[in-house]
């Protein structure tokens, strides 16, 4: 979820205006909506998510210390491989979180041999990571999915549409996985070179390496 504060500030002498800020995760929103209300100088505040709905911020409160516990502000890397020789596939994915105060990196990737194309690989991949956020208990969140395929990014955001029988199968499985687990998806194209660890996972699986770790990451990363 994504946090946009608007409030109503007021001078000492009582000129008042009415200011929004940028987009922000919820924790981040709370930070500041303190410390301005510190300030003695608001005399409204309100949050509004990306979805238009209104919280106040004992409700904004209660959620953060809700949710803390559970994984959230969660980022989704994945990339497939296909080895025409072998008609192997490597799968990769890396997510990224935050849970109990933490920020955590799951790193994953499998090798599968059933799959004929690297689109097909490219969309295994995606419900591979899609898999690992239900094990992670991912639910009834906005998440962010990275990938360097234009086709399967552009598709799952219905830019493109998709005509083959065996891309559809996986669009319909992806999307069913999602909406079981009440994930709001936000698909991002980047480049391979910023797809690096997951392309680098699913070149791994490809040479039998198999991996799956948790780490916690330092916030300067």
């Amino acid at each position: 979820m994504k946090i946009k504060i608007e409030m109503t500030y007021r001078t000492p002498k009582g000129t008042e205006s009415t200011f929004q800020s940028e987009v922000m995760n919820p924790e981040k929103a709370l930070l500041l909506a303190e410390d301005l209300a510190k300030t003695g100088r608001i005399k409204d505040m309100t949050f509004y998510d990306n979805h238009d709905t209104t919280w106040m911020l004992k409700e904004l409160k209660r959620y953060v210390e809700d949710i803390d516990s559970e994984p959230h502000n969660v980022v989704v890397f994945f990339d497939g491989g296909f080895d025409v020789a072998t008609k192997s596939s490597g799968l990769g994915c890396v997510i990224y979180f935050e849970q109990n105060g933490k920020q955590l990196r799951l790193r994953k990737n499998a090798l599968v041999e059933e799959l004929q194309t690297n689109s097909e690989a490219e969309y295994a991949a995606l419900y591979l990571a899609i898999q690992a956020l239900e094990d992670l208990g991912v639910h009834h969140l906005p998440v962010t999915f990275t990938g360097d395929s234009q086709g399967v990014i552009n598709q799952m955001s219905d830019e493109w549409p998709c005509y083959e029988e065996d891309l559809l199968r996986w669009i319909d499985k992806i999307e069913g996985k999602l909406m079981k687990l009440g994930i709001t998806p936000e698909f991002t194209l980047v480049s391979r070179k910023r797809n690096k660890e997951a392309d680098h996972l699913a070149t791994q699986a490809l040479n039998g390496v198999e991996i799956l770790s948790q780490s916690e990451i330092n916030r300067a990363e």
